[in-house]
């Protein structure tokens, strides 16, 4: 079956300064960088007494690569104990190998205004893949959420807060219809849900794409 997905438009969009951008498969995708970030924690999970089924653990595996670790652990209710030594080893993680951005990032890297990278996972292990894709200089700041104790939506309005923004000039940027968007559009303020596998076909968006290369036009470029 061939999907045709195309960026749809709500509303005209005023032109947007400011850009809350997602990392974790947005800037780059984790499938072509699974080795350097996943190797080590699924030695560890491999060696911890999970409490779940081997078929189980594999799914958790595939999930880690788009979701926080902390969520699949309480999705699929890893023994506590296993999951404090997994999030002990990822709290002190970092990605040392060069990571690969995405075919598409010279979209986000040319868009004109305020970029944040707003992230959810551990501070160490995210700011080392932001220092490996050697992107660190295209952004303002880049923003960590704890997903064990917070949220996106959360990070969204301290941003706000912090730097006097205005929420008709941002723009969210990515591939989270349950994170990210979702927060985005409850605080009025408008997406791009970046969608190239076609996993959120019915999820709520601004604009929606199978990459970015509609972006400077939903950006008011």
């Amino acid at each position: 079956m061939v999907f045709y997905f195309f960026l749809s438009y709500k509303n005209q969009s005023t032109m947007k300064h400011t850009f809350f951008i997602d990392l974790d498969n947005t800037i780059y995708f984790t499938k072509p960088n699974e080795a350097q970030l996943m190797n080590g924690i699924y030695s560890l999970l491999d060696k911890l007494d999970l409490g779940i089924a081997e078929e189980e653990k594999e799914l958790a595996k595939k999930e880690m690569l788009r979701t926080p670790f902390q969520k699949v652990a309480k999705k699929y209710r890893f023994k506590p104990e296993a999951t404090e030594q997994a999030i002990a080893y990822l709290s002190n993680r970092s990605v040392t190998a060069p990571l690969i951005p995405s075919e598409d990032y010279h979209y986000i890297k040319n868009l004109k205004g305020r970029k944040f990278i707003v992230t959810a996972g551990f501070p160490k292990q995210q700011n080392s893949k932001v220092a490996m894709l050697g992107i660190a200089e295209d952004f303002e700041e880049v923003f960590v959420v704890d997903a064990g104790s917070s949220n996106k939506k959360e990070a969204f309005l301290y941003l706000i807060e912090k730097y006097k923004l205005s929420k008709e000039e941002i723009l969210i940027i990515g591939d989270d219809a349950d994170s990210e968007i979702k927060f985005g559009l409850e605080l009025g303020i408008e997406t791009f849900l970046l969608d190239p596998e076609n996993l959120h076909p019915n999820a709520e968006s601004t604009y929606k794409g199978i990459d970015l290369s509609n972006l400077p036009s939903a950006a008011g470029e």
